[in-house]
């Protein structure tokens, strides 16, 4: 281990320290009415280490020490949490308490928040914003909900193709504390329509006299209606520090910063890594998450596939006869079930990562079908002859061959539909991370013993 790595871990070994030491001392300051003392405390702690201090306590005592924080610190705490824990926070806060952090918001972070509120509640805080930020937030919530201009920012900084870099860094000095981001400036003619961007770095470089238009160079722009994992993975793809949102005839609408596209990413791998392993997310952190609600993200899944798996004991029953013959087949089913699953499952998995990082489309179902068949057949051959030699040894060269066979087969066939089916979800507008290992495990099972018997009763002759 270098020493910078063992650095880094003794930092986050002293930050979780600190957040359980405050986590207990939280306890004991409410048992003991010793509320000022703690606040002094918290006051020692940075922004993210309170954030996840608050991602480990329930809503009433995440309330209580929200409440202990210093306007601006608290308003900082409260952007860096998740939609659904600011929900529950706001559950322990007092009414004027929830609209001033409301109103301090940005518009985009406003219709994140709303998306998770009661209506009555989202109305009542709406109506308690200034006209202006009214528009700004209806502006936003207008758009999808799984689109970009839900995610964009309406707080950024544009400039004119008419204007100099001197004229465009005066605007930059003026609007940098409302902005969310100051470093890549769209450049518009009259209409707001695109022509292109500058950077901070290329105006603080070149003459002030000179004009923005040129030393502007051409923007990569989403529409507004594009999906928000998309414009994500554009950003970060071409390393941009934003990216403008227009409408369909390039005009702009708001910009899509690095941050967020981090973020929904982030978001996104968490979703398809839950429902990989047949969850719902519980977007929220795991210690704060009630009960009923990890209950209720499991147990959808669980039933949907104890009924999938009535498939597989309706298999073993038509073939009750072969195993009655050979009960030595018996022995094999949990090594060629879960070996199908396995298979399924990786290629799945693969073409999953492949989808969501755009190395592959829809469209391109043909190839990935074909990529997957041979890969299949390969595994299946490599698992099969080892089958077939241990099998051979411990039994017979009959009972070799079915196993060999029914590996070969196996293998092929579970990668070739686990690789289709993620390109099949995507196609009819479902999440492929749903088919990634619940079905596809399902699936295998119910083949694979249709292989195996049916093979059993050809080389056997029962």
């Amino acid at each position: 281990m270098t020493s910078k790595t063992a650095a880094q871990g003794s930092d986050r070994s002293d930050r979780s320290d600190r957040i359980g030491e405050m986590e207990t001392a939280l306890h004991d300051a409410t048992a003991l009415r010793d509320l000022p003392r703690l606040a002094e405390r918290l006051a020692l702690l940075s922004t993210g280490e309170i954030t996840a201090l608050i991602g480990r306590l329930s809503p009433v005592r995440a309330a209580v020490l929200f409440r202990l924080l210093e306007k601006n610190s608290a308003l900082a705490v409260f952007e860096k949490l998740n939609p659904a824990t600011q929900r529950d926070l706001l559950v322990g806060l007092r009414d004027e308490e929830v609209s001033a952090i409301f109103s301090a918001l940005d518009p985009e972070d406003r219709v994140e928040l709303l998306d998770e509120l009661p209506a009555t509640v989202a109305r009542r805080l709406i109506s308690g914003l200034s006209l202006e930020e009214q528009r700004a937030t209806g502006t936003i919530l207008g758009y999808p909900t799984r689109s970009v201009g839900r995610g964009m920012t309406t707080r950024f900084i544009h400039s004119h193709a008419g204007w100099t870099v001197a004229e465009t860094l005066a605007a930059v000095r003026a609007g940098s504390d409302e902005a969310d981001t100051v470093y890549t400036i769209p450049v518009t003619d009259e209409s707001r329509t695109v022509l292109g961007i500058v950077t901070l770095r290329d105006l603080v470089e070149n003459d002030p006299t000179a004009s923005v238009a040129e030393i502007l160079v051409p923007a990569e722009c989403v529409r507004a209606d594009v999906d928000i994992e998309v414009a994500a993975r554009v950003c970060i793809d071409l390393r941009l520090d934003a990216l403008p949102v227009v409408d369909n005839e390039t005009r702009l609408l708001g910009m899509f910063t690095l941050d967020d596209a981090l973020r929904v990413l982030r978001d996104a791998e968490s979703e398809d890594v839950a429902r990989a392993g047949a969850a719902e997310p519980l977007r929220r952190p795991y210690l704060a998450a009630p009960i009923l609600r990890i209950t209720r993200s499991r147990v959808v899944w669980l039933l949907v596939l104890a009924v999938s798996a009535l498939l597989t004991v309706q298999v073993l029953g038509v073939f009750e006869a072969t195993l009655e013959q050979k009960v030595v087949l018996a022995l094999f089913i949990p090594l060629l079930t879960g070996t199908g699953g396995n298979t399924g499952s990786q290629a799945a998995t693969t073409v999953t990562r492949a989808l969501a990082v755009g190395d592959v489309r829809t469209s391109d179902i043909g190839r990935v079908l074909f990529k997957e068949l041979r890969v299949g057949a390969m595994l299946g051959l490599l698992l099969g002859s080892l089958g077939l030699v241990i099998a051979t040894l411990v039994y017979d060269l009959s009972m070799g061959l079915v196993i060999g066979a029914t590996l070969l087969l196996i293998c092929t066939i579970a990668a070739t539909v686990g690789g289709a089916m993620p390109l099949a979800a995507k196609a009819i507008r479902a999440d492929p991370a749903v088919f990634s290992t619940p079905f596809i495990t399902t699936f295998c099972d119910a083949t694979g013993l249709i292989i195996y018997f049916t093979t059993a009763k050809v080389v056997l002759g029962i």
